[in-house]
């Protein structure tokens, strides 16, 4: 799921995503766990962008928690803007960047 500028909030879009994400948590992968990587874009000092990923990856588990996934199946990481999916330095890329990135375990 993605943030805006300096945001940590789940914005109106994100919820159907993350509402299908439980449901497969719920169906498909009730024996899983799951890893919520939170990311920024390349501006900002990395301790401050490790924390917004932090905010970022705790307010989606936050959503899924609340959606009834069990806190303990969920765990979060901050990579700030050490791990960017796209490297160019420009608008674009610094949106793809701004995430919230599931890995089931």
């Amino acid at each position: 799921v993605f943030f805006d500028f300096d945001e940590y909030a789940i914005r109106p879009d994100a919820r159907p995503i993350l509402e299908k994400d439980a449901e497969l948590l719920k169906k498909t992968y009730k024996d899983s766990g799951v890893l919520i990587e939170g990311h920024c874009d390349e501006r900002g000092t990395v301790e401050y962008n490790l924390e917004l990923g932090k905010r970022r990856a705790q307010a989606v588990k936050d959503y899924l928690v609340d959606l009834g996934i069990e806190e303990s199946r969920i765990r979060i990481v901050s990579y700030g803007k050490e791990r960017p999916f796209c490297t160019e330095s420009e608008p674009s890329c610094w949106k793809q960047n701004r995430r919230g990135h599931f890995v089931r375990q």
